[in-house]
Parts: C-alpha cells; structure tokens; sequence
C-alpha cells in the first residue's frame, strides 16, 4: 500500500474534506477522524433516507467517505481536549480540515498552531470561498454560484441542481491532489507546508469547454436538458420501442454515417444540412425529431448491441441498481462486517489501480461514533487507563464502544 505508516487527522466533516480522507485510507493511510463532542461529531450521521435504520449512528451519506477510519470523540472547546489534538499532530502527517476563514484560529488548530508541533505537518484546508472570504461554503449553493445549476435542466425549465454534491467531490480531488503532492515535497525537503482549496474554485475550474464558450465564443450557455452545446446528437435522450432511454455519443462524422446505416437511413449522414457535426449543430432541432423517430423502431438492447459492434458510442439510461449490475461497477464495491454481524456494503473511492493493485483488500467499515476514542489515545499516545477515565468522567473525551 502506498501510503502504509502514513496517518492523517481528519479535522473535517460532511463531505469534501472527508472524500479525500477515505482516498488517503484506500492507499493505506490510517485516517483518525476526530469528531467534537459539543456537535455530536460529523452532521452527516443523522443524514438517512426513511428506510435506513434510525437507531444506528452509521447512515448511508456518512458511510460514503468515512470507510476504514478511526473516530475520536473529543471537546475542542476543552484545553485538555486540545492538547489531545496536539499530541496527535506530533505522530501524525497530514492535518486535513474544512473550516470557514479564521475559525481555525480560534479553535487553535490553524497551521501555524500545529506547524509549531510538528514540522512536517501537511496541512490541508478546504473552504467553501478561499481565504479572502468568510461566508460558508455549502455545495448546492455553490452549485448555482458556479454556474452549474444556470446551465442544468431542460430548455424550457427551470435551474436544476445536480442530484450529487458535485462540488464537494470535485473540491475533495483538488485537496487529494495538492496533499499527495505536499507528501512528495516533504520526501526532498523534509518540511511540511500549507495546502487550500475552495469549493467555488474547485467548481469552476470543472466547467471546462462550457467556460470556454464564454471565454472564447462569448455564449453564455444556457439549459439545453441532456443536449450537448458542441457536438450533435451528443447526450440528448431518446426512446427505443420498448420505451427505454437510450443515449448517444457521436463525436465525428464517420460515427455519424455508421449510426445512420445502422438506423436503416444512409442517405440522412450526405444531406448537406447533417453531414458535418458544424451543421449538425445548427440544425439539432431537425435532426432531432428525425432521430427520435427511427430509435423509436429498435428495441434497445437490440440497438445498443449493434452500434457496439460497429464502434457508434452509445448506451442506456441505468437507475443505480443497474448501474451496480454492471461488472465494472461492481468492481468497485467493498463489503464489511458490522459489530451486530450485519454485512455493510459501500463504494470504492479510488478508481485507479498501481501497478494492478487496486488498494482496497481488508477494509474497516464506517466507524461508530467515537468508537476508536480509547484504543487511539492509549496505543497511540500511550495514555494510561487511569487518565483516559478521568477524561471521560470530566466530558472530555466520549469513550463510544470500548
């Protein structure tokens, strides 16, 4: 594992922060995520649909990125609840956090703070604006200040927002990214340093070419449902006789020509008005109704097989349990034993092998609340059994299951 012997303190909660910290776990780091007394720890635990069960303190949004984590409760209002955060500054190398600008600073866990405990301490922050701006980041409001919810919807629709926390995610890989390259510094200077990211830039540096239809074409882009803004047919949905969504992907004209044979319509990819993707584009109103039309006479298991066979990019619109039917999606799933004997599925994060390894093999399930409180403080900094009591009879420290 790449990164064994390597240990992080989480510092964070919801959702970017932690996405980074369950990668760094999948490449063998061991993660401790501290959760603060006075909050209950990480929000997301309480986040679970009507048919999760409401007695365990593990939801489905909070086991997303909390796989193979160990969880501390400890009150960081406390002085003594502090010095425990300290202390593990010093065994530790990477401090990941999410707080608004200057909230470190008062809770005394900024960089300079735990720099002065450890050295080589790699701290990574992530904001929801930058440092020049204390507002909360929030992702659906990202979403829209990003640009992204202007451009989501149909045509003739509303703004929608994206059904995932995009943001966060994206956000999470930015941090990933910078604190993997911070770990390669470290390794020929020897020092730690400083890394941030925000939400809104994380955002907007994925809007890619829809950016630079403004920046270059001068277009604002606008909501155009599933169509794309430069290629055509691109993303748009259509429906096979058995009425299934059915999409496709036609990035040149060759395709374009093959999709037609295959829809038993040669001649449509040589009229002057389809035969270039430029044309197309312009003329997406028409060819679209044309389209329809003929996938409406396939079945589309039937169609998707034969433009395969003939390389015309092209797939159906899957719910998520046939998503996770796919073998390469399967691939992705891990599987823990929880303590009341239930199996617990989740999802890998990392989707890239090294060297064929995939990372993941013995994975820990999502901690419980507090769950790692003793065995972290007395294994790792070595605290007698004795001061551990006193701290949880003085509220100090929450135990969770011993």
């Amino acid at each position: 594992m790449p990164l064994k012997d390597i240990r992080v303190l989480e510092l964070s909660n919801v959702l970017a922060g932690p996405s980074a910290g369950v990668a760094l776990a999948e490449l063998g780091a061991t993660v401790i995520k501290v959760e603060n007394l006075l909050t209950c720890g990480d929000v997301t635990r309480t986040w679970k649909l009507p048919s999760e069960d409401k007695d365990t303190d593990i939801s489905g949004y909070f086991s997303c990125v909390n796989w193979g984590k160990k969880s501390v409760v400890i009150d960081l209002s406390n002085d003594d609840g502090l010095n425990i955060v300290y202390n593990l500054t010093r065994v530790c190398d990477i401090v990941i956090v999410s707080y608004k600008p200057g909230d470190a600073e008062k809770l005394k866990v900024d960089y300079k703070t735990l720099n002065k405990w450890n050295s080589r301490i790699i701290y990574a922050h992530v904001t929801g604006y930058g440092q020049d701006n204390p507002r909360a980041g929030y992702d659906a409001i990202i979403q829209a200040e990003s640009g992204f919810t202007f451009m989501n919807g149909e045509q003739d629709g509303q703004p929608v927002k994206m059904p995932v926390a995009l943001i966060d995610i994206l956000a999470g890989h930015q941090l990933k990214e910078a604190i993997l390259i911070a770990l390669f510094s470290r390794e020929r200077s020897g020092k730690g340093s400083y890394v941030e990211t925000s939400l809104l830039k994380s955002g907007v540096s994925a809007l890619a070419n829809q950016a630079a239809n403004w920046l270059v074409g001068n277009t604002i882009p606008g909501r155009m449902g599933s169509d794309h803004p430069n290629i055509v047919p691109y993303g748009t949905i259509y429906y096979s006789r058995d009425n299934k969504p059915i999409v496709l992907a036609i990035g040149n004209d060759k395709q374009f020509a093959v999709l037609c044979s295959i829809l038993g319509d040669k001649d449509l990819a040589k009229e002057e008005r389809f035969a270039r993707n430029f044309d197309r584009v312009k003329n997406r109103i028409e060819l679209n109704q044309i389209l329809h039309k003929l996938i409406s006479g396939f079945d589309r298991k039937a169609l998707i097989r034969e433009l395969d066979n003939k390389n015309v990019p092209a797939g159906g619109v899957l719910n998520m349990k046939e998503v996770f039917e796919k073998a390469e999606a399967a691939e992705l799933i891990i599987e823990g034993k929880m303590d009341d004997g239930k199996t617990l599925k989740g999802m890998r994060t990392v989707a890239f092998s090294f060297d064929g390894n995939t990372f993941v093999n013995q994975f820990t399930p999502p901690p419980h609340y507090g769950e790692h409180t003793i065995r972290i403080l007395s294994e790792l900094l070595g605290m007698s059994s004795e001061t551990i009591e006193k701290l949880i009879e003085k509220n100090i420290v929450y135990e969770g299951s011993r």
